[in-house]
C-alpha cells in the first residue's frame, strides 16, 4: 500500500466513524461496557490508560467511569511540549484540571509529577482509524502510540502493558500493511466483536 493509498483509507475509515449516530455512538460504549467490566484482564489490572473519544472514535468514557468507581487507577494520554513527538500516561486526580493539546483535544493539566513509564500500565486502550482481522491498527498517522511502546520491538514477550485497540466494527478493512515501526497490539474490541491475540488473554 501506497503512502497515497494509505491516506485514503484513512480518510475513507474516518468519514465512516463519523457518520455514526450519537445513538448508535453510545450503544457502542455500552457494549465496550459489557465486552470488558467482567473480564478477568480488566479485573486483575489496577493502572488503566484510556483516551478522551475524538472524531467519532468509539467512546470508552462509560467504561473509564466505572474503572474509576471500582478504585483503579486511571490515566490519560498527554502530549508533550519537548520533544513534540513525545506521549506520556498522566493519572487522573478526583477534581482534574483540564487543557487542551495542539490538537485541540481535551487533556489533563500536565504535570510530570502524576506522569508514568508506559511499562508501569497494566492496561492501555488505544484508539485507531482501522484494523483488520490478524489484528493490525491503523492509527491517526501522528505515530506517538508507536514511539510511546517502541521498546516493545526489542522482545516479544513483554507482559505489560496489554495494549488493546477500541474501535467500531466500521473501522474493520480486509487487510492492513504493517511498517517496521508498527507496534503490535495484544487484542481489538469493537462494538461488535472481541479479537484477542494472545493465547494468555484467550483464557481472560
Amino acid at each position: 500500500m501506497t503512502p497515497d493509498s494509505r491516506k485514503q483509507l484513512r480518510k475513507q475509515l474516518r468519514t465512516a466513524r463519523r457518520s455514526l449516530s450519537r445513538a448508535e455512538q453510545h450503544r457502542a460504549s455500552r457494549q465496550l461496557v459489557r465486552r470488558l467490566s467482567q473480564s478477568r484482564l480488566l479485573l486483575r489490572s489496577q493502572h488503566l490508560a484510556f483516551y478522551l473519544a475524538n472524531d467519532g472514535e468509539i467512546d470508552p468514557a462509560l467504561l473509564l467511569a466505572h474503572c474509576r468507581r471500582l478504585g483503579k487507577t486511571c490515566y490519560l494520554p498527554v502530549l508533550h511540549r519537548w520533544p513534540a513527538t513525545g506521549m506520556g500516561f498522566q493519572r487522573l486526580l478526583p477534581q482534574q484540571r483540564w487543557t487542551r493539546n495542539r490538537y485541540g483535544i481535551r487533556e489533563p493539566l500536565p504535570n510530570r509529577k502524576l506522569q508514568v513509564r508506559p511499562w508501569r500500565l497494566d492496561l492501555v486502550l488505544m484508539p485507531l482509524v482501522g484494523f483488520d482481522g490478524a489484528g493490525n491498527r491503523l492509527g491517526m498517522g501522528g505515530g506517538f502510540y508507536d514511539r510511546t511502546f517502541a521498546y516493545r520491538h526489542q522482545r516479544l514477550n513483554w507482559q505489560k502493558p496489554v495494549l488493546l485497540g477500541l474501535a467500531h466494527e466500521c473501522q474493520k478493512t480486509a487487510s492492513l500493511p504493517v511498517a517496521s515501526w508498527d507496534v503490535p497490539l495484544d487484542g481489538i474490541i469493537s462494538d461488535r466483536e472481541q479479537l484477542l491475540l494472545r493465547p494468555d488473554l484467550k483464557r481472560s
